[in-house]
């Protein structure tokens, strides 16, 4: 008589359980993981940082804004030393946004509607060179862009004088110190009484009209 083992059928369901979880771990591993969203970054000068945040934060596909100085010669400076305008500092805010959801096109819209750019070395109430506006552009691309959107502005006819924002290239950018990021937000009457008092809605709706 010959002998044949058996094998339970617990045992058995066992096995088959281990092997299939160990090729679905397997399959796992092997799965490419999901790509990131590519993200770009636009910067823009308008004078009172505390002001630019809002208008780009409500943007879908806008991931974060930040308030900081750029296009100085000074190393790591401070809210304090930009604001005596002795180290060529603009306030400006970095964008960071997904091309997939909003376009440079739409950000500069939003940009131009939200300065004086007839001015030069002052927005509104803000007087001083750390409060001009400006464009810092981060590749050709987008240097292409800001002087065509620019042209049209002026060629509009539409604000009466020329425009005096400069297009430069973008340098390092200083975020500023923690209290001035989202101001709106942490200090919600003091930023909306400092805005009324700077005349910034009133001369913006001068230039524009409707309020974007």
């Amino acid at each position: 008589m010959i002998f044949r083992p058996t094998i339970s059928t617990s045992l058995l369901a066992s096995v088959l359980v281990a092997c299939l979880g160990a090729n679905a771990a397997a399959q796992s591993a092997a799965a490419p993981a999901p790509a990131a969203a590519k993200t770009a970054t636009a910067t823009f000068a308008g004078g009172c940082f505390w002001c630019m945040e809002p208008p780009f934060d409500k943007l879908d596909g806008v991931v974060s804004t930040t308030s900081g100085y750029i296009g100085g010669s000074k190393k790591d400076p401070t809210y304090e030393e930009v604001s005596n305008g002795a180290t060529g500092h603009a306030e400006a805010v970095a964008i960071v946004y997904d091309p997939s959801k909003i376009s440079y096109q739409k950000l500069l819209d939003v940009f131009w509607h939200n300065v004086d750019p007839t001015t030069a070395n002052r927005q509104f109430c803000d007087r001083g060179s750390q409060y001009r506006t400006a464009i810092f552009y981060h590749d050709d691309e987008q240097k292409k862009l800001a002087e065509k959107s620019k042209e049209e502005i002026e060629a509009s006819g539409k604000l009466g004088k020329p425009i005096v924002t400069e297009i430069v290239a973008a340098t390092r950018f200083y975020p500023a110190e923690d209290y001035h990021q989202d101001y709106y937000e942490k200090n919600p009457i003091r930023y909306k009484y400092y805005r009324y008092q700077c005349g910034r809605d009133q001369r913006l709706e001068e230039l524009w009209g409707t309020k974007k």
